[in-house]
């Protein structure tokens, strides 16, 4: 205890929450590290998408809809990264503001398809220079040559990543 009364820092009090397995540094944990670069980025384009009304989500299907001419609801959620529950609040919103097009797929009505609407395409081109202007911040401060290798070893990672199988609790220890 210090003079105050309270518990000091050191001794026995110190290892609550500490675990038996030696884990590495939280701070350099893959998944942190990726979301805190994440982080950083968005927070430049976040601005852009707020003058424009739009948020990080939303502009993603806008995007994801400039490279198709039509595509499946579903698939717009595998290939946006959100959770069909979000993606239908945000298509929702989206045709609500005229920048989407939303129609049932023939023979089957329950699938829904989705395609960007010419006020879309309007939108993406008025958002997209200050985006490429971002880009080029981005890759002006890190240097080309290293935003083109950053880009493909996430691409590498990626793929590595959906090429390897998912952990099972059962899987043997790796060999040191």
């Amino acid at each position: 205890m210090d003079a105050n009364g309270s518990r000091s820092s050191t001794g026995p009090a110190h290892e609550v929450g500490r675990t038996k397995v030696r884990l590495r540094d939280f701070s350099k944990s893959l998944p942190m590290s990726l979301l805190r670069a994440r982080e950083a980025v968005m927070r430049h384009f976040r601005a852009s998408l707020r003058r424009h009304d739009l948020t990080e989500q939303q502009w993603r299907v806008l995007r994801a809809l400039t490279s198709v001419r039509e595509i499946e609801v579903t698939e717009l959620a595998r290939a946006t990264f959100l959770l069909p529950p979000s993606l239908s609040r945000i298509v929702r919103d989206l045709e609500a503001r005229e920048l989407i097009l939303r129609r049932s797929a023939e023979p089957d009505l329950r699938r829904g398809l989705v395609s960007i609407s010419p006020s879309g395409l309007r939108l993406i081109e008025t958002v997209s220079p200050a985006s490429e202007i971002i880009y080029g911040r981005i890759a002006a401060a890190i240097g080309p040559d290293k935003f083109a290798l950053l880009q493909d070893l996430l691409r590498e990672l990626e793929q590595t990543m959906a090429a390897m199988p998912p952990y099972e609790a059962d899987d043997p220890p790796p060999e040191r």
